[in-house]
């Protein structure tokens, strides 16, 4: 996939309306101009990638190349809609980033267990939130080749 042509859609799936709004500014104080998407649950996760529902509108449209997952929201969990992405063959390539509050070592091995590709623990202040993204930006995007 050419990347500046089609730029990678990168899908946040976060319950928490102040996180999601920190992560937006962050994602514009880095300058990126990637399409930033966001889910509040891993029901809602899932029926993006499936394009169930509400999301019927994209199928015509490229899936997310990489995907920010909180882990504790309702509904279903990080956990578990991890656990889902990874088992299905349409979407277990897709690489997915854990960012979440927890520093747990359970959440952490359980996680990676699941195949996740990255564990980050979010920053607490905007700076480091910003710097934050713009490291893992620059290397999910600019560094790694991911599969198209």
């Amino acid at each position: 996939m050419n990347k500046v042509n089609n730029p990678i859609i990168i899908l946040v799936a976060d319950d928490d309306v102040d996180d999601r709004l920190m992560l937006k500014e962050s994602f514009e104080e880095a300058r990126l101009a990637n399409p930033l998407h966001f889910v509040t649950d891993g029901e809602e996760l899932l029926d993006y990638l499936r394009r169930n529902g509400d999301y019927r509108s994209l199928e015509n449209l490229p899936l997310p190349g990489l995907i920010f997952l909180d882990l504790n929201m309702p509904k279903k969990d990080g956990r578990e809609a991890l656990g889902e992405i990874k088992s299905d063959p349409e979407f277990r390539r897709i690489p997915i980033i854990i960012f979440t509050t927890s520093r747990a070592e359970e959440d952490i091995l359980r996680t990676y267990d699941l195949g996740v590709n990255s564990f980050i623990t979010k920053p607490v202040t905007f700076e480091a939130l910003v710097k934050t993204i713009k490291t893992v930006t620059k290397y999910w995007l600019e560094i790694v080749e991911l599969p198209v």
